[in-house]
Formats: structure tokens, C-alpha cells, sequence
């Protein structure tokens, strides 16, 4: 999370992680980590992603930020969704996968902030805290709501045979 410019909007790329179980279609959502994301569930999951670093490949930087935050490297074909606006104005490239990644056993790369704010002391917390499979209409309740559009997307796509 970059706050340097705070009047520019920033570009994130995500993967939206897909398994079938018994023929439903499940996805992978993170749960941000530290303290302002602490007590809030519903609307407050997402895919995991994160932004572009000047000139990098945006599919690039979706595997890159994936791996970071759940220790995974998803591989096989990715498929482009639609990009999506979220309330604060970042943008979100995301591509879909079939994959797994073992929710229990995240390893997430780490942020330092002063906690609290205004204490002068400076603490480390992981980037994402937890992560979860979730039907569809569980994740549609737990994704911040702008990313609801991916799933949909996903379910559209995914349903329907080639």
C-alpha cells in the first residue's frame, strides 16, 4: 500500500483463484491484514493483488502479488475479467485461474505501521491475515463489494460449456 501520492489513483492486479468441488464453483479471497481491517468481515475480503511497480507486466505483477501474499504461485492458463473500479477510485486488472492454494498454510509478506497511530511505535503486520474458499454466493458477502463484478464474471464464464 503506497499513500505517497494520495490524489492519484493507483492500478492493482489480482488473480481470482477458482476450484470445482462436486461441480460448484469455489473461489480464493485473502482477508487484509492489520489493524483497520481487524474486526470487519463482510465486504472487507478480496482477491489477492496488489499494485504494479512502474513498467512491469500488470499479469506479471498479479502472479507476483499472489505469491507474496499467500506463498502460492498459481500457474496454468489465465483468463483477463473485466477491470473493476473500486470506491476509493483504484483500478483492479484481475485475470481468473484454476488452481489450488492450501488456505490453512498462507504465508503472507509483511507491512510496518505506527500502531497506534500517533504512539511513535512502529509494528509489523502480515499483508494478509487469513484466507478462505468460499461458494459463490459466500464470497459475493465477503468481497469488497466492487469485486463482487469479478465473480460474476468468473461464474458467467466458468458455467458456461465451451
Amino acid at each position: 500500500m503506497n499513500d505517497e501520492h494520495p490524489g492519484r489513483h493507483k492500478t492493482s492486479a489480482g488473480i481470482l483463484l477458482y476450484k470445482k468441488v462436486q461441480g460448484a464453483l469455489q473461489v480464493f479471497l485473502v482477508h487484509p491484514g492489520g489493524p483497520f481491517f481487524a474486526g470487519k468481515d463482510e465486504g472487507a475480503w478480496s482477491i489477492p493483488k496488489g499494485e504494479i511497480d512502474e513498467g512491469e507486466d500488470p499479469l506479471a505483477a498479479a502472479l507476483r502479488e499472489f505469491e507474496e501474499e499467500t506463498g502460492c504461485r498459481p500457474e496454468g492458463e489465465f483468463l483477463p475479467l473485466s477491470p473493476v473500479k473500486q470506491k476509493c477510485g483504484k483500478t483492479v486488472l484481475s485475470w481468473s485461474a484454476e488452481g489450488r492454494c492450501d488456505a490453512a498454510a498462507i504465508r503472507s509478506n509483511t507491512f510496518t505501521l505506527e500502531w497506534p497511530k500517533g504512539s511513535g511505535r512502529m509494528r509489523e503486520f502480515p499483508e494478509v491475515d487469513r484466507a478462505a474458499w468460499f461458494t459463490v454466493a459466500e464470497a459475493k458477502r465477503k468481497i469488497n463489494p466492487a469485486q463482487a463484478a469479478l465473480i460474476d464474471e468468473l461464474s458467467s464464464k466458468v458455467s458456461t460449456p465451451a
